[in-house]
């Protein structure tokens, strides 16, 4: 696993251990971060279930302002700020050792991005996605990453369903406020 592109290009980080552990590939993190391009650049990003660190990482590397990661493991946690040291990217990140629902649902920040990629299998993207649409802004995006053909809603919110994407046995769910595909 590695940083695709920008200040921190090629750069490998560490990934956790485990069979609950499913970090994204990188041609899905190349997908979204094609989708995005146009609106990293000065953002505040959100990484929910950031397990490595590497979506908000690939994120700040790419120009975001400032990413705020979010995991309930500890060995999570230790992990995305070795990663975030090793990248140089530290100064522009919070990481926090919580339950990403409760997080968002207690903290009164806005995003203009959000990136949720829960453990496949277990039901919470849907709730991720309810409780972090009250925190990103007006003109942000949330990309949700989930298994092939699992079932998501046309609106959460103010957000509505802007499209889906399929690589494989992946899927990336992105929503945007009241906007139609273009």
């Amino acid at each position: 696993m590695r940083v695709i592109t920008g200040s921190a290009r090629g750069r490998r980080l560490k990934t956790l251990e485990g069979g609950d552990v499913r970090p994204t590939a990188d041609r899905v993190k190349e997908a979204i971060f094609s989708i995005i391009q146009f609106e990293i650049e000065g953002s505040r990003v959100l990484d929910m279930f950031a397990g490595s660190g590497q979506l908000g990482i690939e994120a700040l590397s790419r120009g975001a302002a400032e990413a705020v990661f979010v995991d309930a493991d500890p060995r999570a946690v230790a992990l995305v700020r070795e990663n975030l040291e090793h990248t140089g990217l530290s100064d522009r990140a919070q990481v926090f050792q919580a339950d990403s629902l409760m997080f968002v649902r207690n903290r009164h920040e806005r995003f203009e991005i959000a990136l949720l990629d829960p453990p496949y299998g277990r039901g919470i993207l849907q709730q991720a996605l309810e409780a972090a649409a009250p925190c990103v802004s007006e003109n942000g995006t949330i990309v949700c990453e989930l298994p092939e053909k699992e079932e998501m809603p046309e609106h959460v919110g103010e957000f509505s369903l802007y499209r889906r994407y399929r690589y494989g046995k992946t899927e990336l769910a992105v929503y945007r406020k009241g906007g139609a595909p273009a």
